[in-house]
């Protein structure tokens, strides 16, 4: 799995390429944690995003209750149709805000 940071005024992207597993979540949560803790908007761009377990979206679901608590965003953004398909059959399609 690959990250890339890019910074756009006041939002942090995090471009995920690959597969978000148990191998790898932990990684994405190390690199979640060392953003700065002024990020309001964090948006995890999933269009390069192969595959996605359990932990992964612990991971996802961890960052998005941080967020929302500290009254931040997180923003998922082009997931693929399989993505999309393991958001809705999780019901994390009701809770996550996503963007194509």
């Amino acid at each position: 799995m690959k990250i890339t940071k890019t910074i756009e005024s006041d939002k942090t992207i995090l471009t995920v390429d690959g597969r978000l597993d148990t191998t790898t979540a932990p990684e994405l949560a190390a690199a979640i944690a060392e953003l700065d803790g002024g990020v309001k908007t964090l948006v995890l761009d999933f269009k390069d995003l192969e595959y996605v377990s359990s932990a992964g979206l612990r991971v996802i679901l961890s960052t998005h209750k941080k967020l929302d608590a500290e009254g931040g965003k997180l923003i998922i953004a082009h997931p693929n149709d399989m993505i999309q398909s393991i958001f809705a059959l999780t019901g994390f399609i009701e809770i996550l805000n996503i963007e194509d």
